[in-house]
């Protein structure tokens, strides 16, 4: 473990001495600090020796299972010990609604009502990690300036001991985290005393005692008898390991909602093969006492088990979060995060339909929609001013989620031609917040009448969280695709002019990776009895590469028009992309052509050479002289080869992009480019280029952008 100091960036791994603290001092600081401000859990993060990141040295209050996400955090995550040590400052989040909003990573895991602090252990000139500790939901939404002064004070106390500990070198002692709730001494292992164990076994309930890992330190008769298993199977097990008809997610989550909330959780469960049975968790810092007995009126319980046949009622199980959010990190689009919510998020939590909306220029505006089956119900609300009051717009501009468990709730609010636009009886609106700012809101729609529980309010919050950043990525990422295209067209030629005996096709394909934007071009100059045509590739795949691309097309047109040579055409470019200091490098094929004469005089620089069909269907390679790629010698020169050009021959002119792919040979890919263009046959240029570009191993799968110059000598009339 290491420090970091002030002048350091936190994204950069620390340069410290390495820090060897035993972990007594860190449990004890923690156990000191907990007791001081009444707190039920915490953990102190140290930073690692060579990387910026955060590990968990010891933890205390709660099994260490409930942290294991962030059991290493990069300082960089958007997590509240990250933040507290990035920012040298108390991170304090008051509630479940406060960390869905804030941090929907942490609170989609555990939607559970319960605040917490976390602060920079930290001297004046180096930070050395963080603390977190939490409260029960019922602490109050601010921290109180004695709970604050007693964490920074505590927290300060803890830096200067861990300097001296790097001083004095002192070495790491294990030590386990500090859980209660270890089984107590007694008769069968279970009380403390004969007389408080037979108290216990007379009364007329269940009664069982969990550790805070959920294992059963003692149970008495009625609990064995009522969930039917023997005492000696539940001693040392989970509940939910031990008994099978508990083996399910959603009564694994109340123990998890009781031991972070601190609050007195319960449910119901179905014994097989009809009888129900309630459970009331009372949970303290030392562990969970549970009270079973017969649920003689489940209809009147706040929450009704699982029938039969039901699915789990916890909306999402922690591996499903972590799938969710990972397939949301692999979204491109806006399109694309509209489809995953739809296929995966929506079905999670039980919707059957959604709309994702945005906002833009004070108007609401729909990015996408699935499962209504007519359209213009949703298309109605497309360009609604955000002055309008309506459920979308009020979350979009307030940032609370809203939640409607039926129609009647939904319009005693708002007018019925804003409300309920669809035949669906239950809502959930989730604003879509990320960077601080709201980027959209997203309706789920519930064909019944549906109750929104607060841990499902929590979860379906987080989740917004979720898609809100995944859509911001998307919207950013279509921008850029937008601008790149917009860039690439203008760069581009949008139409071949035409020439004096010469048909012309050509075609530009983007790389399938990065910005769908890159340096091939090409061009047709007309110039006075004779024309010029080029084709280049600039090296790169990005706006760079693209500048300069329009920079040499520009350059090659004025010397064509001002009547330079092909030689000299191409060295002045030579010379113009030295100049610009660029470190880019390009290849390039110029052509004189002279239909008249039946001639064509070309220049090359490093690029691939052309290929020429003739009119009798023979294909050939064209062997031409050339000199280094431009860009690369000031003195460099380009000698020119004159090729006959008889009426009917096509020249094909391309970039690398056609015929490079991973694993093949370059000689293999030019004569398999040669032979798709002699069976091609006689075909028009467009129809012709489709066929190279569509038949080609390397445009499949394409790491490189395509160009393609089609050139045909028109026959005699």
């Amino acid at each position: 473990m290491v420090g970091v100091s002030d002048g350091q960036s936190s994204a950069q791994a620390p340069t410290t001495a390495r820090t060897r603290v035993g972990r007594p001092l860190l449990s004890l600081a923690l156990a000191s600090m907990m007791d001081e401000v009444d707190a039920h859990s915490g953990a102190v993060y140290l930073l690692a020796a060579d990387e910026p990141v955060l590990e968990m040295a010891v933890m205390a209050g709660m099994p260490r299972a409930f942290a294991a996400p962030w059991e290493r955090v990069g300082l960089s995550a958007p997590i509240p010990v990250a933040q507290a040590v990035r920012e040298r400052r108390l991170v304090w989040v008051g509630g479940e609604e406060d960390m869905a909003s804030r941090y929907p990573r942490i609170a989609v895991v555990l939607p559970y009502p319960f605040a917490l602090a976390a602060l920079p252990v930290a001297t004046e000139s180096t930070a050395y990690g963080a603390i977190f500790v939490t409260w029960p939901g019922s602490h109050p939404p601010e921290l109180s300036e004695r709970e604050r002064g007693h964490l920074t004070a505590a927290c300060d106390r803890l830096a200067v001991r861990l300097e001296r500990a790097i001083a004095q070198n002192n070495p790491l002692h294990p030590e386990p985290d500090l859980l209660a709730g270890s089984p107590l001494a007694g008769p069968a292992g279970t009380l403390g005393t004969i007389e408080a164990a037979r108290m216990v076994a007379r009364l007329p309930y269940g009664l069982c005692s969990l550790d805070l890992h959920g294992r059963v330190s003692f149970a008495n008769g009625a609990a064995a008898e009522l969930m039917g298993v023997p005492v000696s199977r539940l001693l040392g097990a989970q509940l939910w390991a031990s008994v099978p008809w508990l083996n399910d997610p959603v009564y694994e989550d109340r123990y998890r909602a009781a031991l972070l909330s601190q609050d007195t959780t319960s449910f119901v469960a179905l014994r097989p093969p009809g009888e129900w049975l309630s459970f009331r968790l009372y949970p303290s810092t030392t562990g969970l006492s549970v009270r079973i007995s017969r649920a003689r009126a489940v209809a009147e319980m706040n929450r009704r088990g699982p029938q039969p046949g039901d699915a789990p009622s916890r909306l999402v199980t922690i591996s499903q979060v972590l799938s969710l959010a990972g397939a949301l990190t692999e979204a491109v689009g806006v399109q694309d995060v509209v489809q995953l919510v739809a296929d995966e998020i929506a079905p999670a939590v039980g919707g059957q339909a959604l709309v994702i909306l945005g906002s833009r220029t004070g108007r609401m505006h729909v990015l996408g929609h699935r499962g209504y089956p007519d359209a213009r119900v949703v298309q109605r609300f497309d360009g609604l001013p955000l002055a309008e009051q309506t459920p979308g717009t009020q979350v979009l501009k307030t940032g609370v989620p809203a939640f409607f468990e039926s129609r009647q709730q939904l319009e005693r609010l708002y007018p019925a031609r804003y409300a309920a636009p669809d035949d669906f009886a239950a809502w959930a609106y989730l604003p879509l917040i990320a960077s601080g700012r709201p980027v959209g809101t997203c309706v789920l729609a519930y064909a019944d009448p549906h109750p929104f529980p607060a841990d499902e309010r929590a979860v379906l919050t987080s989740l917004g969280g979720l898609i809100a950043q995944a859509l911001e990525r998307a919207q950013l990422y279509d921008a850029k695709h937008q601008l790149a295209h917009g860039l690439q067209e203008a760069l581009l030629p949008h139409s071949l002019p035409p020439l004096p005996g010469i048909e012309a096709a050509a075609r530009y394909l983007p790389a399938t990776q990065g910005m769908d934007i890159g340096g091939d071009f090409y061009d047709l100059v007309p110039t006075q009895g004779v024309a010029a045509a080029v084709i280049g590739d600039v090296q790169g795949h990005n706006v760079t590469a693209a500048g300069l691309m329009g920079q040499i097309r520009t350059a090659v047109r004025a010397y064509t028009t001002v009547g330079q040579a092909p030689q000299d055409v191409m060295r002045s470019t030579n010379r113009l992309l030295l100049d610009l200091g660029s470190d880019l490098f390009a290849s390039c094929l110029y052509l004189r052509l002279d239909p008249a004469r039946g001639r064509a005089v070309m220049a090359r620089a490093g690029h691939p050479p052309p290929l020429l069909r003739r009119p009798d269907g023979r294909v050939r390679v064209l062997d031409l002289a050339g000199g280094p790629l431009l860009g690369i010698d000031d003195s460099a020169t380009y000698p020119t080869t004159e090729v006959e050009l008889a009426p009917g021959s096509v020249l094909v002119l391309y970039t690398d992009g056609l015929i490079e792919a991973p694993g093949v040979d370059l000689e293999d890919a030019l004569a398999d480019l040669g032979q798709r263009l002699a069976e091609a046959g006689e075909r028009p240029l467009d129809e012709l280029a489709d066929h190279l570009v569509r038949n080609s191993v390397a445009t499949q799968e394409r790491i490189d952008d395509v160009a393609l110059l089609l050139l045909r000598a028109r026959t005699e009339d």
